[in-house]
């Protein structure tokens, strides 16, 4: 088989774990490096750290999809009435807030983190002490009436609070949305609304990183790597539709505990297996 068309299947398999473990709270990052360590994409080192950044693109233009009216500050209709819808603005200022800390935290300690912590280890440790917080969150808000309900009751300081624990998602195998969604239920944020944020505050936070990488690295891709990114950020895309459909009905009928059981039982194979 060509090599360029094995390198652009492995591709559209990681477009495929990146578009489901993006949004459920059990880690897209610590899925593609242990993904990585049986199934190694072709190129340089630095190509496959843009690859794994630059693919949540994908992911990312689907979030915009499915919440593009809920997401645009400015009304697109013709009908009369303010044309700047103040609650969305006022939204989007507290997820500019929650970005912050996360910022800060990926300027001072990536360069650290990739040297150190991008391991199997610490992917698997990281799966399972987090999956069990899951558990114990969830047994601990048992019959409890969230304090917020709706996404866009979700004030200031909640923001600033789940943007803290958003710094935990650094660590790889902690996931991003799993740290703000853990932050926010331990603040008393409804799953559903809890949820929604993630999806939101992903959008600057994702983007970001991404056209970082992608001004590090540079646009100097070869036709193979071209291909093989392109092909894997539009299968992020497609299957990110899904993911996220999926996550929104499921959260509305049930808790996170099945997500906590999955990254226990993930972390403990891949620490049997490292052993």
């Amino acid at each position: 088989m060509p090599t360029t068309l094995i390198e652009i299947l492995k591709s559209l398999f990681l477009g495929i774990v990146e578009g489901i473990t993006e949004w459920l709270p059990i880690s897209s990052t610590g899925h593609m490096l242990l993904v990585d360590e049986f199934l190694t994409l072709g190129g340089s080192e630095a190509f496959k750290e843009t690859f794994f950044v630059v693919i949540q693109l994908g992911a990312i233009a689907a979030v915009v999809v499915l919440f593009f009216e809920r997401m645009m500050p400015i009304r697109l209709d013709r009908a009369p009435g303010p044309r700047i819808k103040k609650d969305t603005l006022l939204l989007w200022c507290r997820i500019a807030l929650a970005c912050l800390p996360g910022a800060l935290a990926a300027l001072l300690l990536d360069d650290l983190v990739e040297r150190h912590l991008h391991t199997p280890v610490v992917i698997a440790a990281a799966l399972v002490l987090y999956g069990i917080a899951f558990l114990l969150i969830e047994r601990a808000r048992k019959g409890k009436t969230p304090r917020v309900e709706h996404l866009e009751q979700i004030g200031w300081r909640d923001a600033l609070l789940i943007g803290i624990f958003q710094v935990l998602a650094i660590i790889p195998g902690t996931s991003r949305s799993g740290a703000t969604i853990l932050g926010a239920l331990l603040i008393g944020i409804s799953r559903t609304a809890a949820a929604e944020f993630t999806f939101f505050l992903a959008v600057p936070t994702m983007l970001g990183m991404s056209l970082l990488k992608l001004l590090s690295f540079g646009l100097g891709f070869s036709s193979t790597e071209a291909i093989v990114l392109l092909s894997g950020t539009l299968t992020a895309f497609a299957v990110s539709l899904l993911a996220i459909r999926f996550l929104l009905s499921y959260v509305r009928r049930h808790d996170f505990k099945l997500f906590g059981i999955y990254r226990i039982v993930l972390g403990l194979i891949v620490l049997a297996l490292l052993l």
